[in-house]
């Protein structure tokens, strides 16, 4: 199967800014059985907790993306085959942990980058569902913009 490229325009952004800022890429984890394993109750106790601290984390003005994922169910897999993209739709049985959301953050130094990421609800919220955040410094970043009708849109 092969997917067609969207015309974009494509911006270069350096992870590190000239005032040695680095952008963290942060997920947020979790156990679907022990989410399972949780009450109706107790599930909603948890998430309402959450946009409370999710608005924290964004008054630093230093969170520059978040997002939620879709069920698991909805996963789909794309992995080169003999030359060729197979498509495996999830769910995976063998996933134990799963990726339920993920940020990222530009922090000045490690120490602020994880003060930063323990502001989010995985990072102190959510043992009993096993909540966690994995922290990955950003490498290179390049955004893309769409064009609409012939007009480059702009961030």
């Amino acid at each position: 199967m092969s997917i067609p490229a969207p015309t974009v325009r494509r911006t270069g952004i350096s992870p590190k800014r000239k005032d040695s800022s680095v952008k963290y890429l942060c997920l947020a984890n979790y156990r679907p059985a022990d989410m399972a394993a949780m009450s109706p109750a107790d599930r909603q106790a948890l998430v309402s907790q959450c946009p409370a601290r999710d608005a924290e984390l964004k008054a630093t003005g230093q969170l520059r993306l978040s997002a939620s994922l879709g069920s698991d169910k909805d996963v789909i897999r794309l992995e080169p085959r003999g030359g060729r993209t197979q498509v495996t739709d999830g769910p995976f049985v063998e996933t134990k942990e799963l990726v339920g959301g993920f940020f990222m953050i530009e922090a000045a130094s490690r120490e602020e980058a994880i003060r930063l990421a323990s502001l989010h609800p995985a990072a102190t919220l959510g043992e009993q569902a096993g909540w966690r955040i994995e922290m990955h410094p950003v490498g290179f970043f390049e955004q893309y913009f769409e064009k609409d009708a012939g007009q480059e849109t702009k961030a």
